[in-house]
């Protein structure tokens, strides 16, 4: 799913902006844009940096790490499951769950259905739940 932004560069601090942006939108397209959300994310880009410093042909992965990332410490310390799947399932009663990111270490991450593991929209991409 090449659709979705990209690394604004190859350097580890265009990799970790584009990795922020793209979190804080998904995030702020599902309503979590809240400082204490944004703060998730801030800790978890920091945490990463040394993760590129090591392995700077990371860089087209961190994305979906930070994504990653930022969906457990929401989860673990907030209790926050995010991002609901608001993908249609016809002939199944609602049932909330969330979306993962795909691939679990790669390039192009985008969000794909816990249940059906069909793809929602590249990571950055996620539209507001209802629309």
């Amino acid at each position: 799913m090449s659709e979705g932004p990209g690394p604004a560069g190859g350097s580890t601090h265009a990799a970790l902006l584009d990795a922020r942006a793209r979190v804080v939108h998904d995030l702020g397209a599902h309503g979590l844009d809240a400082p204490a959300h944004v703060d998730v994310v801030d800790v978890a880009v920091r945490e990463r940096r040394w993760w590129l410093d090591a392995w700077p042909e990371g860089a087209d992965h961190v994305a979906g790490q930070v994504a990653q990332d930022v969906q457990e410490s929401l989860l673990d310390e907030l209790g926050v499951h995010w991002p609901r799947c608001s993908l249609a399932h016809p002939g199944e009663e609602p049932d909330p769950h969330v979306l993962h990111v795909l691939p679990d270490l790669g390039p192009d991450p985008h969000w794909a259905c816990e249940e059906t593991g069909a793809a929602a929209a590249p990571l950055g991409a996620l539209r507001a739940l209802g629309d």
